[in-house]
Parts: structure tokens; C-alpha cells; sequence
């Protein structure tokens, strides 16, 4: 009887020993260290995990030299060198830069595409060229394309040079127009974060005090007047102070505007209603508007292709009342010698940005 309880306590151990083992040996299997059919021991590689949400790394990146790339931020501060170079990674790129290199088609500036990424190159870059780069990928189906917003990197990048603390304008003497219903923006952008801005009246001579509400600086803009009324007109200029002399912008004229934005107010008149064969008529169609608005003029007329006339179209800005500026257009037509074939409706159609008038004046025999 013994003999046969310690058989059975054997046989137990045994069964025991045998089932860690195998355990143990399944751990090791499962551990770091595996080992191929090929007896090669290779590591686990466990996935990395991604970071949620967060916009990607801007692909606008400046060339340094050589294998040497820097990321553009929001801001950008460069000193004048022989040349620029800046690349967007893609292989359907579109660019917008100052406006002004397309304005002159200015030689300096050259845009290259590739398979993998588009370049822009821009030598001698100075002061004049300090604004808002930016680059966004291309996105097409079959022959539409449109750009990608979602995928659009931007930076300002300044030029500094001390000896052009403002960045340098071809106009000489600008004239800003304040509007009751919008801010107006007074353009004296400067080459250097680091200068010291300020708006002065020229007549009586002041400074106009900033604040966070009325009128705020913004380096990449100029002076913002929130809401500019007719005592802001005047002659204006920016000053700009450093460690170095202080320096002065370009003049700007502030005009108050007193017609509103919208399609053109129009009037049209006849020189008469009625008029006898053989003598002249003259048809005035004028438009008072906005006065950095174009207007165009487009005749409907008896007698069109069949009869010469004369159209002449001029503009002038005029003042209305106390501190109001306004932009009076005006397009005549001249009819000479009137014959039957003359009479009837004249129609005058103006057109500016914001819509389109047309207005109708019959003419008959006397």
C-alpha cells in the first residue's frame, strides 16, 4: 500500500515539472527574443503610437545651403542676401507672394516645379520685398483643380535694413479713404519687428494716440482705424524709431467717404426730350460713387451701327458738404445732325465691383 502512494506522488511531480516547463517555454517564445525558422533571433517590434489630431508641419521650408533646410514659422526675419530660396514639398504647387513682383514682372523672381517639390527663388531681395509668402498644394480632378486649403502654409517675411526701416512704396503720396462702416488702414508697414511706430498729423501738427479699441499698429498691415469718422481727414505720415535716426514713411491723404458702398447710383438726362432734325443731342449719364471704385459705361441706342456718335468719359472726386469726398463718373454721348432713325430710348448701363444700374430716357421728334 506504501508503495503504491509514492508511485502515485511520483507520477504527480512528474506531471507538474512537465506542465511549468512547457509554460516557462511558452513565456519565452512569447518574449523579445524570437526565434525564426531560419534559428535568426529578431526583436519584437511593437507599433508607435500616433499623435491625435494637431495640424502637419508646415512643408514651406527656406533653403540655407546645401542638404540644410529651416521651417518657416507664422513670422520670418531675413537679412538681405544675394538670393532667396524657398521650397513647398508637392508635385502641384501654387504660390502667392508680394504683389507688387508680379505688378513690375519682376526678373528676380523665378518659380520651379518638380516631381517632388515646387522652388522659389528670388535674388537681390532688399527691403521692398518684405510680405506674405505662402504656398498650398494643388488638388485636381480630372480637369478641375482647386486649392487645397487645408494644406496651405503661410509666413511673413521681413527684410530688415536700417537705412529702410519702411518698406518702400512706389507711390509717393497715397490717399486712404475712411469709411463710417469698415476700418481703414493707413499702409506704413515696416521692414523690422523691432522698430517703434507712431501716426502723426501734419496739419495742425500732432500724434494720434493708439489704444486697443480706436486705432492699433500692425507691423505686417500698418495703422488700423476701427472706426475712422471725418476728423481723422487730413495729411498724415508714420515715424519709425530704432537705435538709429528715426525715419519718416510716405504721405498719406485721408478723404472721408460719404456715398456708401453698392451697385452705382445713377442719373441720366437728356440736353432735351424733344429735339428737331438736323439738330445736335447730348445724353448724360452720371454716377456718383465711391472714389477708388471704377465705373464702366455701356450704350443702348436708336440708330446703333447705323449712326456715328461721340461718347466721352471722364471722373473727378468733388467734395460733398462738410469733410464728405465722393467720385462723380460721367459718360455723354453726342448724337450730331438728328435724323428719324434717332429716335427713341437711350439706355446707359454702369457697372462697378458691387453690381450693375440701367437707366432709360426717350428722346422723340419735335
Amino acid at each position: 500500500m506504501k508503495l503504491w502512494a509514492v508511485l502515485c506522488l511520483a507520477l504527480l511531480w512528474v506531471t507538474l515539472h512537465n506542465g511549468s516547463c512547457q509554460q516557462a517555454k511558452r513565456r519565452k517564445d512569447e518574449g523579445q527574443n524570437r526565434i525564426r525558422p531560419g534559428g535568426k533571433r529578431v526583436k519584437v517590434k511593437h507599433p508607435k503610437q500616433k499623435d491625435g489630431g494637431g495640424r502637419s508641419q508646415s512643408l514651406l521650408t527656406q533653403v540655407l545651403d546645401k542638404g540644410h533646410f529651416v521651417r518657416l514659422g507664422q513670422t520670418t526675419t531675413l537679412t538681405p542676401e544675394s538670393i532667396m530660396e524657398l521650397r513647398c514639398k508637392g508635385n502641384s504647387i501654387g504660390w502667392s507672394y508680394p504683389p507688387y513682383l508680379d505688378t513690375f514682372n519682376d526678373s528676380r523672381l523665378s518659380i520651379k516645379q518638380t516631381d517632388k517639390y515646387s522652388q522659389l527663388i528670388l535674388t537681390s531681395p532688399s527691403a521692398a520685398d518684405t510680405g506674405a509668402y505662402s504656398c498650398w498644394v494643388i488638388v485636381c480632378d480630372g480637369n478641375e483643380c482647386e486649392k487645397d486649403h487645408e494644406r496651405t502654409y503661410e509666413s511673413y517675411i521681413y527684410f530688415t535694413d536700417k537705412h529702410n526701416l519702411f518698406v518702400p512704396s512706389a507711390i509717393h503720396f497715397e490717399i486712404v479713404y475712411l469709411r463710417p462702416d469698415r476700418p481703414a488702414v493707413v499702409p506704413c508697414r515696416v521692414s523690422t519687428t523691432q522698430a517703434q511706430v507712431s501716426l502723426h498729423r501734419e496739419v495742425p501738427p500732432e500724434e494720434i494716440p493708439t489704444n486697443s479699441s480706436l486705432v492699433t499698429y500692425d507691423p505686417t498691415k500698418g495703422f488700423v482705424l476701427r472706426s475712422p469718422g471725418p476728423e481723422l481727414q487730413g495729411v498724415f505720415y508714420c515715424k519709425a524709431v530704432t537705435t538709429s535716426t528715426p525715419q519718416i514713411s510716405t504721405k498719406y491723404q485721408l478723404l472721408y467717404v460719404e456715398v456708401p458702398s453698392g451697385p452705382p447710383f445713377v442719373s441720366l438726362a437728356a440736353s432735351a426730350t424733344s429735339v428737331r432734325g438736323g439738330e445736335n443731342l447730348n445724353v448724360t449719364c452720371t454716377v456718383l460713387g465711391e472714389p477708388d471704385v471704377d465705373v464702366s459705361f455701356t450704350w443702348t441706342y436708336p440708330g446703333q451701327d447705323l449712326r456715328p456718335v461721340h461718347i466721352y468719359t471722364s471722373w473727378r472726386l468733388v467734395n460733398r458738404g462738410m469733410h464728405h469726398t465722393t467720385r462723380i463718373s460721367q459718360s455723354v454721348m453726342t448724337v450730331e445732325d438728328m435724323e428719324t432713325i434717332d429716335y427713341g430710348n437711350y439706355i446707359c448701363k454702369a457697372k462697378n465691383r458691387h453690381g450693375e444700374t440701367i437707366m432709360t430716357t426717350n428722346v422723340s421728334s419735335k
